[in-house]
């Protein structure tokens, strides 16, 4: 049944299901780096700069919803892009982002300002609130 009929509950669910699964920053970063080929989680959390524990919660909530899958070879596993429409669909979005541009930014929902907004402050950032503006500083960590 097709996406766009009024009657399509389960075809409705499904494609927010799909976006769901894609709306989220960094599992879009790892889609990106599989796009080059089968990658580890250590070539992951190398190139993305995140911590394991954070790659692997996220090839998981893809593998989970069949856009990646994981093959293994000896004890490494090697994960790929399970279906090349992904890289379509994304290529579609990135042709959709440049027509509206500034709209989805600022969209008060979901726009940048929103999630910068909704984010928690980063490790090893300090927000220190004033009376009319916010001041951010970085901590210096010892080795």
């Amino acid at each position: 049944m097709p996406l766009t009929t009024v009657t399509a509950d389960l075809a409705l669910t499904r494609g927010a299901s799909l976006f769901h699964g894609l709306a989220e920053r960094n599992r879009l970063a790892i889609v990106r780096e599989l796009a080059d080929g089968e990658r580890r989680v250590v070539d992951l959390t190398v190139a993305l700069g995140m911590p394991q524990g954070t790659v692997s919660g996220h090839l998981a909530c893809l593998r989970d919803c069949g856009l990646v899958r994981g093959r293994a070879e000896g004890r490494q596993m090697f994960y790929s892009i399970a279906h090349p429409e992904l890289m379509e669909l994304l290529s579609a979005a990135e042709q959709l982002l440049a027509l509206t541009g500034e709209a989805v930014e600022i969209c008060p929902n979901y726009g940048i300002t929103s999630s910068m907004r909704a984010a928690p402050p980063s490790e090893g950032v300090e927000v220190t609130p004033t009376s009319t503006t916010s001041t951010t500083t970085t901590k210096e960590e010892a080795p």
